[in-house]
């Protein structure tokens, strides 16, 4: 089988949540969660089998509502945080819990994907973010390094700071901060930056993105009219502290730097429709995967914003005569930003991309008709950005 092949795994449901599993660093698994109105929904475990390029799956069941975002705990394995839908006196209401996924699925276990016979487990639930005052949850975003016991969740206009306790069994506000103005002010994404020892989160509402110190719950940024519409998702490149991605209603998929926010460093235009997703690779930041409604995942090298501009550098003590006259060699050759791979396997609107924890060159999408793909980097380029 060719190296590079995806691996395609259907869910019966409609889904649009996704995360890797994060505590998770050796074994490749990515957590779904699905969107149902009629039945029970689920929370799907996929291992990915590097070697056989199988997938296995487990599933627990979700009773609470359709899902809408799912995050996993950077500390604990079994952890994980969702955004769901439930209706009460006839209002939709977005709510936010912490589960636990039973002992023995933390680490997987090999049931292949066909195997329908075992029963459904259930998660445990340990603790509901209360978000009755606040209004509907976007999202939830764990403390990046930390110990799984902080979490952001932004509620319409709210960003709030949550100290779980009790082994997670409680949740208390510790701080929160609201967005003031005129018009629908309600965030849409939010991501918490690895660097300044995390303290800083940025958010994203209608076409604004934002910087918050998690200290003081103040605002240090503000990026007006970073989209022409809707910002969609962000995130932080992972060894460049001020660069931060946008993506969003508009096609675009913009970089910038917090530093001097006035344009943006670098713009994408390869979407033609709303663009959900963006991330960056957490070890090669020249790597930025994006998903869009246009039903396709771009995979693109953006080299000359990451922190290898000149490629992988290597110190000259180290070559021999005939190494440094390859070095130089290469060195003639300015390392340009392009489009590594266009991924055409989804029929529908991606929702969710994301790498895995463990491997750099894997990474997966999700598709609202159920579709998760698992595909990797182009071995050539792997080669390339690795000697």
């Amino acid at each position: 089988m060719e190296d590079d092949a995806p691996v395609i795994y259907g869910l019966e449901f409609q889904a649009r949540a996704l995360t890797p599993q994060t505590a998770e660093t050796d074994a490749i698994r990515f957590l779904v969660g699905t969107q149902s109105l009629k039945y029970d929904n689920q929370i799907h475990i996929i291992d990915f089998d590097d070697e056989n390029n199988i997938i296995n799956k487990n599933v627990l069941l979700h009773q609470l509502g359709e899902i809408w975002h799912i995050s996993a705990s950077p500390a604990d394995k079994g952890v994980l945080a969702t955004c769901y839908s439930k209706t009460s006196d006839s209002k939709v209401l977005t709510c936010a819990a912490v589960w636990r996924m039973p002992k023995e699925l933390e680490s997987g276990s090999h049931e292949s994907p066909d195997d329908s016979s075992s029963t459904t487990q259930t998660l445990e639930l340990l603790c509901h973010l209360d978000n009755t005052a606040h209004g509907n949850m976007a999202c939830v975003a764990w403390e990046p390094m930390g110990d799984g016991k902080k979490i952001i969740s932004l509620a319409d206009n709210h960003i709030l700071l949550w100290d779980l306790q009790e082994s997670s069994s409680q949740a208390v506000l510790a701080s929160s901060a609201s967005l003031e103005g005129k018009g629908q002010l309600k965030f849409t994404a939010g991501r918490w930056s690895p660097h300044h020892n995390c303290t800083q989160v940025a958010t994203a509402n209608d076409t604004t993105l934002r910087g918050w110190d998690t200290r003081s719950m103040s605002q240090i940024y503000c990026i007006e009219n970073a989209h022409g519409q809707l910002v969609r998702d962000l995130d932080f490149n992972p060894n460049k502290q001020y660069y931060l991605a946008s993506c969003g209603d508009d096609c675009k998929v913009k970089f910038w730097d917090t530093r001097n926010v006035t344009d943006p460093v670098k713009t994408l235009e390869e979407h033609s429709h709303w663009v959900w997703n963006v991330r960056y690779n957490h070890s090669h930041d020249q790597l930025v995967l994006t998903g869009s409604s246009d039903s396709r995942v771009i995979l693109s090298n953006m080299v000359s914003i990451s922190s290898e501009p000149f490629g992988h550098l290597v110190d000259d003590d180290d070559l021999s005569d005939q190494e440094e006259h390859h070095q130089e060699e290469k060195k003639k050759e300015p390392l340009q930003d392009s489009v590594i791979a266009t991924y055409e396997e989804h029929e529908d609107s991606v929702y969710a991309v994301d790498w895995s924890s463990a491997d750099p060159w894997l990474f997966a999408s999700l598709s609202y008709d159920g579709r998760l793909v698992i595909n990797r980097v182009p071995r050539a380029l792997k080669y390339h950005i690795l000697l």
